[in-house]
């Protein structure tokens, strides 16, 4: 294994950021570039070079009906399945790829794997060889985190490189007219 120095040095950081269809995978994406590019600049440091890593889900081979048969999806609804979820991904890295524009001399590259975002996430960070991995903060609530568990939480615990988990911006107070 590969060990990193401590010291400083004339590589660039590497950030592995986590991107889905959500506001708050965006929101943290636009985080990093802002606070990571700054505090390089700041520090006349080489940008960073940025791994844009994108979860497309598993499919099923069969799915439990009421009641209690199963049922076999057939070849072309699989291939249909599979093609929706790779023009899905394509959409959420060209719309994170359009994101990194504002910042031109950041590098940035992509993965795009199939599996366990918890899985895919950590896998793709150790493999990048991460200096740091951003995710955004979906703030579900403690039933749906205890069902589904969280993505986030995982990648905290899990993760080699230190993981930033940025919280979903708050909304705007409404006003309620009189």
């Amino acid at each position: 294994m590969e060990m990193k120095s401590s010291g400083a040095s004339s590589s660039p950081r590497r950030v592995v950021v986590a991107v889905d269809e959500s506001e708050e995978s965006m929101h943290a994406l636009s985080w990093c570039l802002s606070n990571v590019v700054s505090a390089a600049k700041a520090a006349k440091a080489p940008p960073p070079s940025v791994v844009l890593v994108h979860a497309r889900p598993s499919r099923a081979l069969y799915y439990p009906a009421i009641d209690g048969a199963e049922y076999v999806l057939t070849q072309e609804v699989r291939d249909s399945m599979d093609r929706y979820t790779a023009s899905a991904a394509e959409t959420v890295v060209t719309k994170a790829k359009s994101v990194c524009t504002a910042f031109p001399n950041v590098r940035v590259d992509t993965c795009v794997e199939q599996g366990d975002p918890r899985d895919v996430i950590c896998d793709a960070a150790e493999k990048a060889g991460a200096d740091m991995l951003v995710m955004g903060s979906r703030g579900n609530g403690f039933l749906q985190r205890a069902l589904l568990g969280s993505v986030s939480n995982h990648c905290v615990q899990n993760c080699k490189c230190p993981v930033v988990v940025v919280k979903r911006p708050p909304k705007p107070a409404r006003h309620h007219g009189s």
